[in-house]
């Protein structure tokens, strides 16, 4: 075969090129610090890489539940503390009016400061968290309670919020409305057992009625002893999830440590290919000046 000068110049161009290219794939890898810039570089290592980043992207959801859910048992607890906080204030003022030192005056003044603890009921019942009533179970866009305390949703269906927080696990958080504040399912405007008790009591004491006073302190009693089992219940939920939570965090932090592994450059090893790369480019310019160099004077000196 005859080689001529064309295919000489034309071979050495084409070689120069394929060692600049690899030259600057190496640049590429060191300026990015990732081994895979194209699905080209490593076709299966992309397949996989892709497969991490759903994994990682998916434990970042149930991350964000997991988050979402404790902070609505976090508002939950606290609006069942405050339940607790008003059953206990209400019972004290009850032993108080009961007693036959009380007169019927005093016991209007009771009676006021029940009124307020009934009314407060209602408001902790129509606790939100944003945006969103914690007692409504997934009717989260109403409120439990309407002004005269009979609920103001269907009760038939005592449903709460759930969170997905892992491949096929869900929990429930926070507690349904007439679980906490009692009475039977039912169409809006059903009653609520804790406000009817709140009612009869107030009327009670409007009419100075001290023997249905007295015995008001074992139904308050036992509102008090349903509320602390209502918090215990999200007590074990908190749990559960702050478990959950932890876990999800080493899963993440294993899922990245797979993917950096697969996709990550390591950098010394970088650094090494790069400089014999352009040391072997360096010598084909070197070469292909001196291939490329002569010219028809050059032969006819």
């Amino acid at each position: 075969m005859r080689v001529t000068n064309n295919m000489i110049i034309s071979n050495t161009l084409y070689n120069l090129n394929r060692n600049l290219a690899r030259m600057d794939k190496r640049n590429t890898q060191l300026s990015t610090g990732k081994r895979i810039n194209r699905p080209s570089d490593d076709p299966v290592s992309t397949a996989k890489a892709l497969k991490l980043r759903a994994d990682v992207s998916e434990i970042d959801q149930y991350q964000r539940n997991t988050k979402d859910a404790l902070s609505w048992l976090d508002i939950t607890e606290s609006a069942i503390d405050n339940l607790q906080d008003v059953i206990h204030r209400a019972k004290e003022l009850t032993v108080q009016a009961s007693s036959e030192t009380f007169s019927k005056e005093d016991r209007q003044k009771v009676k006021a400061e029940i009124e307020q603890l009934r009314d407060h009921i209602i408001q902790i019942g129509n606790t939100s968290y944003a945006g969103r009533f914690i007692f409504s179970g997934f009717q989260t866009d109403k409120e439990l309670f309407k002004d005269d305390g009979t609920y103001n949703i269907d009760t038939t269906n005592p449903q709460t919020i759930k969170y997905q927080i892992g491949i096929g696990e869900e929990i429930e958080a926070g507690v349904f409305g007439t679980k906490l504040f009692g009475g039977t399912g039912g169409a809006p405007g059903a009653t609520s057992e804790i406000i009817e008790d709140f009612n009869q009591l107030i009327n009670y004491l409007d009419t100075d009625d001290t023997s249905g006073i007295s015995g008001y302190s074992k139904i308050l009693d036992k509102h008090l002893n349903n509320a602390l089992s209502v918090r215990a219940e999200i007590g074990a939920e908190t749990n559960r999830l702050e478990l959950v939570q932890n876990r999800l965090d080493k899963e993440q932090l294993n899922f990245k440590e797979l993917l950096s592994e697969n996709e990550d450059v390591d950098m010394a090893e970088t650094i090494m290919h790069l400089k014999m790369e352009e040391s072997v480019y360096r010598a084909s310019l070197s070469a292909g000046a001196r291939v490329i160099q002569p010219t028809l004077l050059d032969f006819i000196r």
